[in-house]
């Protein structure tokens, strides 16, 4: 496949919120990819906003957003797309998820209870109940699912997962959300089966799990795309991708802004 040159595509227009030299807002160079930035709104395992999140929008390293977009195309002309879920994080959100992950309340898990009588309506599960069901915050970090430090803040490192060429994006929610390991259609989910839903702490979510057929298949397609132009995925999180021809090293801290 012919290697695309966008570099003049990549020039953050007149009016744009302003970022630091050599990043540039995905959506501004590449619509086509599908975006739900999990931890700029409630649905996430912490169950709220992250700090320095004031947008919803995948921010990344030039060369990053480059290669992304080739990734892209690559898909394309197999039926596929992406969407992303999160890409540069400022310091501030990861040093939160390092807080929150040592913090004892409230109860991660509600505990068992007697189902609502007459027309009550359930409660939503808890993030806990939908995330990391198996496991309680202070396993996140020792069991690799939680970083104090992270690529994302350099801006070379993406969460993606895999759908079909020109589906629209649902936005799940916690009122619709079984556990994120369940079957595919006992969890919420965008699209096409992985195995899990994003952001699960489970090992299910390990790239050499046992999974369906059809989320195997699935897996190796996104990781084909993702490692013929420069990334490397992380062995724990089938989601989780860092180019490795971005030459980038600094962290930063600057929020997630709207273009």
């Amino acid at each position: 496949m012919k290697r695309i040159v966008l570099a003049a595509l990549l020039t953050s227009p007149v009016g744009a919120e302003p970022l630091p030299p050599g990043f540039v807002h995905l959506s501004r160079v590449a619509p086509q990819i599908a975006q739900d930035i999990r931890y700029a709104r409630d649905f996430n395992f912490i169950g709220a906003p992250v700090p320095g999140y004031d947008a919803a929008e995948c921010i990344l390293t030039t060369n990053t957003a480059q290669a992304l977009i080739r990734v892209e195309a690559r898909l394309a002309e197999q039926g596929f797309g992406l969407v992303v879920y999160d890409c540069y994080r400022p310091k501030r959100a990861v040093a939160h998820f390092a807080r929150w992950a040592t913090q004892s309340e409230p109860p991660d898990h509600r505990p068992p209870g007697v189902e609502p009588a007459g027309d009550t309506p359930p409660e939503a599960p808890t993030p806990a109940q939908v995330f990391y069901p198996d496991l309680t915050r202070n396993q996140l970090i020792p069991g690799g699912y939680i970083a104090r430090r992270s690529g994302h803040s350099v801006g070379h490192t993406v969460d993606v997962s895999l759908r079909l060429k020109g589906t629209a994006v649902p936005l799940p929610d916690f009122p619709d959300a079984g556990r994120c390991d369940a079957p595919q259609h006992n969890r919420a989910d965008e699209g096409l089966d992985m195995g899990t839903a994003y952001d699960c702490f489970s090992s299910l979510s390990a790239d050499k799990a046992t999974v369906s057929r059809e989320a195997q298949s699935n897996r190796k397609v996104l990781t084909r795309a993702m490692e013929a132009e420069g990334f490397r995925g992380y062995a724990k999180e089938w989601w989780h991708f860092r180019n490795t021809t971005d030459p980038s090293t600094k962290a930063h801290d600057f929020p997630v802004s709207a273009p």
